[in-house]
């Protein structure tokens, strides 16, 4: 049976017992070891200079563009017009010169692998005195970072010119849902569509389905509010540059015959097969004559059928993983249709600490260290492990503020829409309320407009409990 409705009171108890219960579960690290944090706080002091092999770029009017509550800053950028070549100086926090080879402040990070993301707190990779104040890329005086000049022509194809480190002051942290036009490099706009009109041209299918986002609100039941997030055109535009900088250092990583990259497979001929069945399924026209990559490019984003199928297309390939190098296996990642690898986030996730060393020496004509190309050879299971996690982490949360914000509404019907299907039934998105679950529903294909009934409500078990009325 469901439960009755609930005193706000009583939900917030429910969502602080729910998270702790899903930290345990998953093994969210809560606090750092004592050891970790003295070892940060000693690093954090270290000032770069000329003489730890930072150049001073201050000059440069550096700015950052995150999530407005973001504080582990990863990247700061400005974009040079050269004419023909848009030049993008990419700067990345300097991770390497904070983490010792071999410390305590390293072996916690290969603990953790990646940053945990939970309303109430996250489970950073690195201590606050780095992540969020020394080696973070903050506008309040000059940080260390490495820096690419990563030069991109009117195609969009983007080579990284050089690498390095340097001393920057970012002049301002802009937010995604807030900045405007002049607060931005007259050449940001112009950029990202190089990058975008070279996506097109090779086929890679970057379709963002829709995100929840849990949010803190002391107004909604449990003291925190889910919704769909928007893929707003500021974010967009700023993935532009990382996807620019991990492409043209893959090419160099890949080019110098090592390296850890992102990749992904191509669906084969029987995958393609299976597709040709789920697009008649969701009523795609797909003409015999047309070609897998010739249909991605035409799929919009915006449309259910649409993006289940874009799903169903990565689903076929495999799921992105990491790979190191390999001789004569192609380093390949499907959905971005190119050699990729993961550089620019290295507050937030382990390996791209590790790219960026081998970037440094290969800019330099120097060998990559051994332990950087040990670290390769271990770094994927690591992040697998770490990804895995993440998600169970972040569908738990997900599933508990649903739980919380339908507590009380058990009998009630919902006009919702099919959004993807497999044997288990069908995945639905609930049209007035930020809810993604799944209902025992045959005989429908994404798109379908369907009516469900709540049936129950579980806190324990972090489960909604639907079924077909129409």
């Amino acid at each position: 049976m469901g439960r009755t409705p609930r005193l706000d009171a009583d939900l917030v108890g429910e969502m602080i017992d729910g998270l702790a219960v899903i930290r345990r579960e998953f093994d969210v690290p809560t606090a750092f070891p004592a050891e970790v944090l003295e070892a940060a706080a000693v690093a954090a002091a270290r000032v770069p200079s000329e003489a730890t092999g930072h150049a001073d770029l201050t000059h440069v009017p550096f700015i950052t563009l995150d999530p407005a509550s973001a504080t582990d800053l990863d990247q700061a950028f400005w974009i040079d017009d050269e004419g023909d070549t848009l030049v993008l100086r990419y700067a990345i926090a300097d991770v390497p010169f904070f983490v010792d080879p071999g410390g305590v402040i390293e072996a916690e990070a290969w603990r953790r692998g990646l940053t945990f993301y939970l309303p109430d707190a996250k489970a950073a990779l690195y201590p606050p005195s780095l992540a969020e104040a020394a080696a973070s890329l903050l506008p309040d005086g000059p940080r260390p970072a490495i820096v690419f000049d990563v030069a991109v022509d009117r195609e969009g194809n983007a080579v990284m010119r050089s690498c390095s480190r340097a001393v920057i002051h970012s002049r301002a942290k802009l937010a995604y849902d807030s900045v405007t036009d002049h607060q931005l490099p007259s050449t940001f706009k112009a950029f990202a569509e190089r990058i975008a009109a070279a996506e097109a041209r090779r086929g890679a299918s970057r379709v963002e389905l829709p995100e929840q986002e849990v949010e803190r609100d002391a107004a909604a039941p449990g003291g925190f509010r889910l919704s769909m997030r928007p893929r707003l055109a500021s974010e967009e535009a700023n993935a532009a540059m990382s996807l620019s900088a991990n492409m043209a250092v893959a090419d160099a990583m890949h080019h110098a015959g090592l390296g850890l990259f992102r990749v992904m497979p191509e669906p084969d001929e029987g995958d393609v097969r299976m597709l040709r069945h789920v697009a008649r399924g969701m009523r795609v026209d797909w003409p015999a004559a047309e070609s897998l990559d010739d249909l991605e490019r035409r799929l919009q984003p915006d449309n259910p059928a649409h993006a289940a199928l874009s799903l169903s297309i990565r689903r076929a390939g495999g799921g992105a993983s990491y790979a190191a190098f390999t001789p004569d296996v192609p380093a390949w990642h499907a959905a971005m249709a190119a050699t990729y690898s993961h550089t620019t986030a290295p507050l937030r996730r382990l390996c791209d600490r590790y790219v960026l060393e081998a970037a440094l020496a290969i800019s330099a004509g120097e060998p990559v260290p051994d332990r950087v190309l040990e670290a390769f050879a271990k770094l994927p299971e690591t992040m697998r492990e770490a990804e895995q996690r993440s998600s169970q982490v972040e569908r738990g949360v997900n599933d508990l503020v649903e739980a919380v914000l339908m507590a009380g509404r058990v009998g009630e019907v919902f006009e919702a829409v099919v959004i993807d299907t497999d044997r288990h039934g069908a995945k639905i998105q609930l049209l007035d309320e930020p809810v993604l679950t799944r209902v025992d529903a045959n005989r429908v294909v994404p798109g379908d407009d369907i009516r469900v009934r709540l049936d129950e409500v579980s806190f324990d078990q972090r489960m909604l409990r639907f079924s077909r009325t129409g």
